[in-house]
């Protein structure tokens, strides 16, 4: 007897871990159909062709085994658009919107400061982002991992910015950068080591991309130590943190810079998440 995609989608949600939701299962079948959501949910007394049950199968197989959702569909939504992903980034989360926004609107207010820097690009998004609204942007995205720039580089190709951004493979910012960068964002490892080998997404995604150390700022201590030299006057920096480290980030910003303006911003549920600083000229 033939299984329809309803039949099909109540046998494997029953299957899926209890933080996945029926969602995921409409979405991870859609995508295997390629098919809208909303197509399947109309259709959901059609039948299942056997090509199409032995690649759902699959699919679901890795689902039900804890692959996150986003690394079998290969792309995710943000910003308003959707990015191409694998498991050598991070899967782009909304609380990283806050910084593009910011960005965005500093951007706009300031015509004059178009040098950007993105230290740890990743998939791309903050960059691509940027690149997308401020059309006159000039960017330079960092990240230590050549697997992650290639996405980067792809998703830049995918959004016509590829002629605004240079990548370049290195640990935070490379050694022959131009002491004139106006906006620098920053979206670093920031999991305390102990903390992270205790979440859900330990071995799921990137260790490199979440480890940020012992209390989860190293990487920002090191690159409070190297910026400063390489921004140019009344610049700002953006660096997203864990939502329990604002006071540590406050404190080591303070400790590290002392002609700035320093504030934290919160995300939409209300968790510290974004550390904002203000050089004012020396």
């Amino acid at each position: 007897m033939t299984q329809t995609l309803g039949d099909y989608l109540n046998q494997h949600t029953n299957k899926l871990p209890d933080e996945l939701m029926e969602l995921d299962a409409q979405v991870l079948l859609a995508h295997v159909l390629e098919r809208p959501r909303t197509w399947l949910l109309a259709h959901l007394d059609a039948p299942l062709s056997a090509p199409m049950l032995e690649s759902a199968n699959q699919a679901f197989s890795r689902l039900e085994a804890g692959e996150p959702l986003p690394y079998i569909l290969g792309h995710w939504e943000f910003f308003g658009r959707d990015f191409d992903i694998t498991p050598d980034v991070l899967i782009p989360r909304p609380e990283t919107e806050l910084l593009v926004e910011k960005a965005i609107k500093w951007l706009s207010a300031n015509p004059l400061k178009r040098s950007v820097a993105d230290i740890g690009t990743g998939s791309g998004i903050i960059a691509a982002s940027i690149a997308m609204n401020v059309p006159d942007a000039k960017i330079l995205a960092t990240d230590i991992s050549p697997a992650a720039l290639k996405v980067a580089q792809k998703n830049s190709i995918k959004f016509n910015v590829q002629d605004r951004i240079r990548f370049v493979q290195c640990n935070l910012l490379p050694q022959e950068v131009d002491s004139n960068i106006d906006l620098l964002c920053a979206n670093l490892p920031y999991i305390p080591t102990q903390t992270m080998q205790e979440l859900p997404i330990y071995g799921r995604e990137p260790t490199l991309a979440l480890d940020g150390g012992e209390d989860g700022l190293d990487l920002y201590r090191s690159l409070l130590e190297i910026a400063p030299r390489w921004l140019s006057q009344r610049s700002l920096m953006l660096f997203e943190i864990e939502a329990s480290q604002g006071m540590k980030a406050l404190s080591l910003a303070y400790d590290k810079l002392s002609n700035a303006t320093i504030n934290l911003h919160k995300d939409l549920a209300g968790h510290n998440r974004l550390l904002e600083i203000r050089l004012h000229p020396s």
